[in-house]
């Protein structure tokens, strides 16, 4: 068999370094840009929106989580009134049958409450496994249809970090948030309700101070946590495609002797990851003591005007134990919806990470009526052809070469000349800039792509 030893066009001068990243992947071409970013979707409501296509899947898991929700709510609001009934009707006037059989009734009450507690995050932990298994799927199947040029220009720890740690962070809000989120909100207009039902003077005192006060604080916080989360999920994306290629690459760097280069690397990530999860944590944190504070302000006003309406007989003591009860199930609810913002700006930064790579460019589909080849002959020739990873960085210019059916071509030349170039344009990982390459007399963009890559 004839043998042809041709050198493939050089640019070297022109050519990217190839830096330790891309060694370690144990491959030439472009250099792997560790500060490769993906747009994020801002919008909050069109990620929410986009989360509950997913899970609006489950909708009969979710009708009957819904059912058992407000049947716990329910429950929660029917304990309180028990109490107030207890005190002024059995206790106060010394009944103590009737306040044995209200006591049993009770005891049922809050039994119930709590069977329902565990059947409604038994329900949605199964609704959440559901969606964020579809999710996954979903975008592990999308990574499979990019280019290899994605790859090359995205790190590759932070891909990881989407498929496993934004993902996970839905699924924590799904699985537990949602439905205290339902539950929370039942709850606050119910509450208010029986509170104006009973006593419309104490159920102002508590309607009016409580929530002003938590919403002004909630609206501050979630501004400043939604972007302490995002840029922590970032910054631990990039600090995971660090680790993931230094594991990987060991070899070259005790080859390169590179172990501080690493290190500084590292501890330069490291640094950026604790510094935007401590402004993520402090922001956060704040929200907790400052609601427990005005909970327990509204809660001492409420017993002062309480006892003040109770001496002008205005109210009774069953009605201020109960209202007591009821303005901690009203500030409860706040309570959890507030300190909910945390996590759901939490998962909110993963799904639009999550989201972003979703709505990346697939590699390029096969030309209409792309030609299917069931055997190649073997007749390669690049014509004129130019290339380049980037449009200021051109690597090959102006290449010919013929290669003939049983030929043997070796392609010669230094590291960064595009030897691995030629064979990457050849399996149409990249597409040319300009030229052509043809095989078996069939220009490449159009054969099927998958046909040509199988005999390859």
């Amino acid at each position: 068999m004839a043998e042809k030893t041709t050198t493939s066009h050089r640019e070297e001068q022109n050519r990217p370094q190839v830096d330790l990243a891309t060694s370690m992947m144990g491959r030439r071409g472009p250099g792997m840009h560790m500060t490769g970013n993906v747009e994020h979707a801002q919008n909050l409501s069109e990620t929410v929106g986009r989360l509950w296509g997913y899970l609006r899947q489950q909708r009969a898991t979710l009708m009957l989580a819904g059912i058992i929700v407000v049947i716990n709510t329910l429950l929660t609001l029917v304990g309180p009134y028990l109490l107030a009934l207890a005190i002024d009707q059995y206790i106060i006037p010394g009944d103590l049958p009737g306040l044995w059989r209200i006591g049993g009734l009770m005891l049922v009450v809050y039994g119930a409450n709590s069977l329902t507690t565990w059947l409604q995050a038994y329900i949605m932990a199964g609704a959440a496994q559901h969606t964020v298994r579809a999710l996954r799927n979903d975008l592990f199947a999308r990574i499979q249809t990019f280019s290899l040029s994605f790859f090359d220009t995205h790190n590759h720890g932070d891909l990881m970090s989407r498929l496993t740690n934004d993902i996970e962070n839905v699924n924590n809000v799904l699985s537990e948030n949602v439905t205290q989120l339902v539950s929370g909100l039942l709850s606050l207009v119910g509450v208010a309700g029986i509170m104006l039902w009973i006593n419309w003077r104490l159920a102002l005192v508590v309607l009016f101070m409580q929530p002003l006060l938590m919403l002004t604080v909630t609206r501050w916080v979630a501004k400043n946590t939604r972007v302490g989360f995002r840029d922590q999920q970032a910054a631990l994306g990039k600090l995971n495609g660090l680790i993931e290629e230094t594991v990987t690459g060991q070899r070259v760097v005790k080859a390169y002797s590179r172990e501080p280069r690493v290190l500084a690397d590292f501890a330069a990530d490291n640094q950026t990851l604790r510094r935007a999860a401590t402004k993520a944590q402090i922001y956060a944190g704040f929200m907790g003591p400052t609601m427990n504070f005005i909970s327990n302000f509204g809660l001492a006003v409420l017993a002062g005007t309480g006892g003040w309406l109770a001496v002008s007989g205005l109210a009774t003591v069953g009605t201020i134990a109960a209202f007591i009860n009821y303005a901690r199930q009203f500030g409860r609810p706040l309570n959890e919806i507030a300190n909910l913002y945390n996590q759901l700006q939490s998962a909110v930064a993963g799904a639009e990470r999550v989201f972003a790579t979703l709505d990346e460019r697939a590699e390029l589909a096969n030309a209409e009526n792309a030609l299917s080849l069931s055997e190649l002959q073997g007749d390669v020739i690049f014509k004129d052809v130019c290339f380049g990873y980037d449009a200021q960085t051109p690597v090959l210019k102006g290449v010919n070469l013929h290669a003939k059916p049983g030929e043997i071509v070796a392609l010669v030349g230094p590291t960064g000349a595009g030897k691995t170039t030629i064979v990457n344009l050849l399996t149409r990982f990249y597409d040319i800039d300009s030229g052509q390459i043809i095989i078996d007399g069939h220009d490449l963009r159009q054969l099927h792509r998958h046909d040509l890559r199988r005999q390859l």
